[in-house]
């Protein structure tokens, strides 16, 4: 008989970055305790806030004994280290990461693990995923499913048509590393940058291309069973052939360190932005040709008291929705969890879910700063 799930109250939040805070100050609202961990003092508050090197897994690993879960908000190349010190603490851990080779990691430590590992729970990997496994679950037959998230200026004022509301470290990372994808049921590699193709939202045209890491572990969920799967990253048009231009042409990509440097210094984040989730799946069902959409346009918002741009809030929301199902008893004990195998119901059901929920053109309430065009 499996055991019953233990109580989880007490969380780690760590790295007090922009999608960090907010994180924090949601999981607060929902009356978690909340324990605050960055290495920068001016970042963290509160009751338990601990000062520390996050790249020290012992130092980790002391304080993660005394919580329940951790999530991590660190550039990606960093949460290795916080999944070893959660593993050895045994609290449960989730991330924000877009990595494919740090969440190979994960799940390795997952085999010997009391606790639940949960990475890429933010929006892309993340909610996308979940969105994913739902719109192929609507159809008996899969041949096709496209995934497609963007984060983009809502008024860009520069030839890219970009702003790195985002981690550059990340942007950059998943710009150069190989992609994958299902062609014939069968887990395949493509470059970065590749397969562009045009893309039509509420009747405006945007460009979309493969980046890395969006799909999490759709492939390896979905190989044999659906055709084709593939993920892109949607921005204005033009994009791309310029990112390709600075990143392979140029060879800035080859100088990851000044490729984040130079886009950090020339695209600063803007607060008006706008977040474009699409999925689609076609197929069979009862015999005759489907296809399935979920499609949703979000804005910045007023969330836990403060503005908070669309990429910010979007991706905080994936992540918080998780830790409610796992502090409801919702998700199971321990093991690696694929987002895809998580309810979209379920998940929508949470408070932070059903932030995501909101249809592309809502009314404007009290929590919505920005008038939908």
């Amino acid at each position: 008989m499996e055991s019953p799930p233990s109580r989880v109250e007490r969380i780690a939040v760590v790295g007090l970055g922009n999608v960090g805070r907010l994180i924090a100050d949601m999981l607060a609202e929902r009356r978690l305790e909340v324990w605050e961990v960055d290495a920068d003092e001016s970042r963290v508050a509160g009751e338990h806030a601990s000062v520390l090197d996050v790249s020290d897994p012992a130092a980790l690993e002391e304080l993660f004994a005394g919580v329940d879960a951790v999530v991590s908000c660190l550039p990606y190349y960093l949460n290795a280290g916080v999944a070893t010190a959660a593993h050895s603490a045994e609290a449960h851990y989730l991330d924000l990461t877009e990595d494919v080779a740090t969440s190979s990691t994960i799940k390795a430590l997952a085999r010997s693990s009391n606790t639940i590992f949960m990475p890429r729970c933010g929006l892309a990997p993340g909610f996308i995923c979940v969105v994913g496994g739902f719109v192929v679950t609507k159809l008996e037959t899969v041949e096709r499913v496209q995934l497609r998230v963007g984060a983009i200026p809502r008024s860009p004022n520069n030839a890219l048509g970009y702003s790195c509301t985002w981690s550059p470290d990340g942007i950059v990372n998943e710009y150069l590393n190989d992609c994958e994808q299902l062609r014939g049921g069968e887990l395949i590699t493509v470059p970065a940058l590749e397969d562009l193709e045009t893309i039509v939202i509420d009747g405006s045209p945007y460009e979309a291309f493969t980046t890395s890491g969006g799909l999490g572990t759709m492939c390896e969920t979905f190989a044999g069973r659906v055709e084709s799967l593939d993920y892109k990253t949607i921005r204005y048009p033009g994009h791309r052939h310029l990112m390709r231009f600075m990143l392979k042409e140029l060879g800035l990509g080859e100088q990851r360190e000044e490729a984040v440097r130079l886009l950090a210094d020339a695209y600063p984040p803007v607060r008006d932005d706008v977040v474009i989730v699409y999925a689609a799946a076609e197929g069979s069902s009862r015999g005759r040709s489907a296809r399935e959409e979920f499609v949703r346009v979000y804005r910045p918002r007023l969330v836990a008291g403060a503005e908070r741009t669309a990429i910010a809030w979007t991706t905080a929301a994936g992540a918080v929705g998780m830790v409610e199902l796992l502090a409801q008893g919702s998700l199971p004990n321990s093991g690696f969890i694929c987002q895809e195998d998580v309810s979209l119901d379920a998940f929508l059901g949470t408070s932070a879910g059903r932030m995501l929920a909101r249809e592309p053109h809502p009314e404007v309430g009290d929590d919505v700063l920005m008038p939908v065009a």
